[in-house]
């Protein structure tokens, strides 16, 4: 080979490796607040998400929302108080369905927060407007619903797979309708910034199992996405191990069904599409037996290459 052919090479090293240095680079971070499911009510499903370097966050799901800032600012992600973080990093709720264990952290702590917009599809503002919010469960923060409207909360209604600006962020958001228990609906979030994008998934069930077609139609939508390399990743609950029954389920997944789920949207998205791919485990119920034996079994099902990401409270991570 030619010296000038070694210095053609090795410049199209360098920007190969360049673009794939690129292609790595960290858009969103994450602080969960909570990210279990089930009795510990320190701990229940909420993840902040910001674009990488800015402190303009939105709440995915909000069960719990003091503990999990407490927590974060013992691990040094925040170097403010708890009450700096709730009224100014939290521009917002996105909900994906009003079950306590995903909206009990917004509602406890909605007397001590700040004004920002709540957002959800329009089955669960109206359970969170009718059953939450409703001067007599809890005094009425948002704008609109019954009783007397405080007007602290903007309500947000939004229509499925339409996106929408997140108010004082530079994200948006589409909305994508889970089953979780047929016909009772869940939310994803397919969170946008820039040319990047997270996807966030509330709590569902298997479409075999729901009889539903809801997450095919979510992995139809975000396959493009996998293929251009703009999906960052993929927050998905995992309630139960293998040996719970279909019939107990109760609109969640289990490792088999998960890895069901994510082949599917391989055959969609193209072969080791997902070779690598980050996986955010959510929602695993206690007791600890039953966590270690999902985790185990996640493990030995992995045969997409995904990289499979265990949150912890408080801790930061990037996607």
């Amino acid at each position: 080979m030619s010296a000038f052919n070694r210095f053609l090479l090795f410049l199209l090293l360098i920007s190969v490796h360049a673009f794939s240095q690129k292609e790595q680079k960290a858009a969103f971070q994450i602080v969960p607040l909570g990210v279990k499911g089930g009795i510990d009510e320190k701990n229940l499903s909420a993840y902040l998400i910001a674009p990488i370097n800015t402190k303009d966050y939105i709440c995915l799901d909000a069960g719990t929302v003091n503990s999990g800032i407490e927590k974060a600012i013992e691990n040094k992600v925040f170097k403010v108080s708890t009450t700096e973080v709730l009224r100014k990093y939290i521009k917002g709720y996105l909900i994906s369905h009003a079950h306590l264990d995903h909206v009990s952290g917004l509602i406890i702590n909605s007397p001590a927060d700040s004004s920002k917009t709540v957002y959800a599809t329009n089955k669960c503002m109206e359970m969170m407007e009718n059953h939450y919010f409703n001067d007599q469960t809890w005094a009425n923060f948002g704008d609109k619903g019954v009783g007397f409207p405080l007007k602290k909360y903007h309500f947000q209604t939004l229509t499925v797979g339409e996106e929408t600006p997140i108010n004082n962020t530079s994200m948006t958001v589409k909305a994508f309708t889970l089953s979780h228990v047929n016909p009772f609906e869940s939310t994803a979030f397919l969170i946008k910034n820039g040319n990047d994008y997270a996807l966030y998934l509330g709590d569902t069930g298997p479409d075999a199992v729901e009889k539903s077609d809801k997450l095919k139609t979510l992995w139809t939508a975000v396959s493009p996405l996998i293929k251009n390399k703009q999906l960052k990743g993929i927050f998905i609950e995992v309630s139960f191990p293998n040996e719970q029954p279909d019939q107990f389920l109760f609109g969640h997944l289990t490792p088999n069904h998960l890895m069901k789920e994510l082949h599917a949207l391989e055959d969609l998205a193209g072969k080791d599409s997902l070779k690598g791919f980050k996986v955010i485990i959510t929602h695993l119920k206690p007791p600890t037996k039953n966590i270690v034996k999902i985790k185990e079994q996640i493990k030995n099902q992995n045969d997409l290459g995904l990289k499979i990401i265990y949150p912890e409270q408080g801790k930061r991570f990037e996607l």
